[in-house]
């Protein structure tokens, strides 16, 4: 199949409005008019609550992952000899999701950040990789219970990981692990703000854990 469409078949899958459908099917509202503003996990996080803001999460991820592994459908990219090439095209799929995330074609190109596809993109190319992003996401995400936070820090981890940990040698990744960084950060600016004032939305998660906190103090 033509790599371009399959670009175009990334960003289309990149495109589905995980959060929207789900608020607008099961709660008859649009999660775009509550909370963030937001179309993504974290904001379904804060309006829907933990089970839902999972389910958008884990899909939001899925997407990445399958807009990814697309490249399995060019015969060129599956040999070994060709792997240089491989990496630069499932960067390329993944960054087409990330972009149909952020614009869906579905929903008036109003979307979310992009940071679950950007991790399902991860997982796609590098799992070892994600699989540790996905734990600083977990850790922090049981200390503060801020989802951005966690996304914050996971997608800094994500570039350290790269860079220094596992010293990717593909210069491209190296430059893209640099611009996800940069790019969950500027992002995530308002988030920083609230989390600053203290006015930042906890997600309703760990409940237990803070209210036996309570009892004790």
């Amino acid at each position: 199949m033509n790599e371009f469409l399959l670009i175009i078949l990334a960003y289309l899958i990149g495109s589905i409005p995980t959060s929207i459908w789900v608020s607008k099917y099961f709660f008859n509202i649009d999660i775009r008019d509550y909370g963030s503003g937001n179309a993504g996990a974290t904001n379904t996080f804060r309006i829907l609550g933990a089970k839902w803001g999972t389910f958008v999460m884990i899909v939001d991820m899925l997407k990445g992952v399958v807009a990814t592994s697309l490249y399995i459908l060019v015969p060129f990219y599956m040999g070994m000899s060709n792997e240089w090439e491989r990496t630069n095209f499932m960067i390329g799929l993944g960054l087409a999701a990330v972009v149909g995330h952020i614009f869906p074609i579905w929903a008036n190109f109003k979307g979310g950040k992009g940071v679950a596809t950007l991790f399902g993109m991860a997982i796609a190319i590098q799992p070892l990789v994600a699989i540790c992003c996905v734990a600083v996401f977990l850790f922090v995400l049981y200390l503060t219970r801020f989802v951005s936070l966690s996304s914050i820090l996971a997608g800094v981890a994500f570039m350290v990981f790269i860079l220094f940990i596992f010293n990717e040698k593909e210069t491209l990744y190296r430059v893209f692990a640099i611009l996800v960084a940069l790019m969950v950060v500027l992002t995530h600016q308002k988030n920083i703000g609230r989390i600053i004032k203290g006015t930042e939305s906890k997600v309703p998660i760990l409940k237990f854990r803070d209210n036996r906190r309570k009892r004790k103090s």
